[in-house]
């Protein structure tokens, strides 16, 4: 397929903080993306706007969510508070990006970004046990230029990975070998009160040192909104309905873990809002499914990667942009995510999968 031309900076950002202090590795990154943030809130501002939602309705919100972080983490608290006064924004203007997926579940004018996530755990391509996985972030075309790789050192455990401006986590690996891939997902139940699932998936990577600690973090949290994490280390791995109504299991299927936008477990499934992701989802779960099925097990990244380009008439694994769609409707690939417990690695690719090759993958290492 052909790639579209979809606006990047000629240089993106790669934010490294390290400190014992939460807050004072939030001042580092608010002083480092001291632009990058107010042109953050301003995308979302008219993300929030556009889906009906008001600017004291966004604050309320935002000032909720950050009292329930405070009280299942002050640690992530501080960080937020310290983001914020590197940035020279108001707190509750940080907190809101962090809680942007839980804020835009309100509406339905506009839907989240479609990813999709692949993790293969079993023999490598030498017959040894390995595991690793690739996904592509979907997100709007507005935000391109928004994102940032990331270097988190100073916490339980150090991680590297890709996040949004002013947002504490997103997709990563960390120093004790847990790496995390991360799918949005509805429910009908979905709402502020909870932990937002950006700061969640953080609070999983600097603390986790396992699966099952993962495991134990996210059962812990109390969620008011839904999303899926894939956490697999060097030799285990599972898949994550998170939701209001609880958190499920799904363990690999011939080695593999796939994940679309759309619940794998019946109870969560009930209540899913299936006119956010459906067909989509389903669709492009089950050609990725047949895909893999119809190959040799990927034993490499790029191996892993090709199973996730796909052009036209193939349902969109790998998203371009319509330039004729309005704002919240411009879905793209805005970056590839290749995580390796064994080697702590985060390779991240400026692009979509068919971009591999053309472009260089940022190589990061936590450990």
């Amino acid at each position: 397929m052909t790639p579209t031309l979809i606006p990047r900076p000629e240089h993106r950002p790669h934010v490294e903080a390290a400190a014992t202090d939460p807050h004072d590795r939030g001042v580092t990154r608010g002083e480092r993306l001291r632009d990058g943030i107010p042109a953050a809130i301003e995308v979302y501002d008219r993300l929030f706007a556009l889906g009906g939602i008001s600017t004291a309705q966004v604050r309320q919100d935002a000032e909720r969510a950050l009292d329930t972080i405070g009280a299942f983490r002050p640690a992530a608290h501080a960080e937020i508070e310290g983001i914020a006064r590197g940035a020279g924004v108001e707190q509750w203007r940080v907190a809101a990006l962090n809680a942007r997926t839980e804020i835009l579940a309100r509406s339905a004018a506009v839907p989240p970004g479609e990813c999709t996530t692949i993790v293969r755990h079993g023999p490598g391509c030498e017959g040894a046990p390995r595991t690793f996985g690739v996904q592509t972030w979907d997100w709007h075309v507005e935000l391109s230029a928004l994102w940032h790789t990331l270097e988190s050192r100073g916490g339980a455990h150090d991680f590297v990975g890709l996040t949004e401006n002013g947002i504490l986590g997103k997709m990563g690996v960390n120093s004790a070998g847990l790496a995390l891939h991360f799918n949005i997902l509805g429910h009908v139940r979905d709402g502020i009160g909870g932990i937002p699932m950006h700061v969640l998936a953080a609070i999983v990577l600097e603390e986790a040192g396992c699966v099952a600690e993962a495991v134990e973090i996210v059962r812990g949290a109390p969620l008011a909104s839904s999303g899926s994490f894939a956490l697999f280390d060097e030799t285990d791995a599972v898949l994550l309905d998170m939701s209001p109504v609880g958190v499920f299991e799904t363990r690999p299927e011939h080695g593999t873990l796939l994940r679309t936008n759309h619940f794998l477990t019946p109870v969560p499934g009930e209540g899913e809002k299936t006119w956010l992701y459906q067909p989509d989802s389903g669709q492009r779960y089950d050609f990725v499914r047949a895909r893999l099925a119809s190959r040799q097990p990927p034993a490499t990244v790029d191996d892993l990667a090709a199973c996730l380009v796909t052009g036209e008439d193939e349902p969109p694994v790998t998203c371009l942009p319509d330039p004729d769609k309005p704002l919240g409707q411009r879905w793209a690939s805005l970056a590839t995510i290749a995580l390796e417990p064994a080697t702590r690695t985060a390779r991240i690719l400026d692009g979509t999968p068919a971009d591999i090759g053309s472009r260089d993958w940022r190589v990061l290492t936590a450990g």
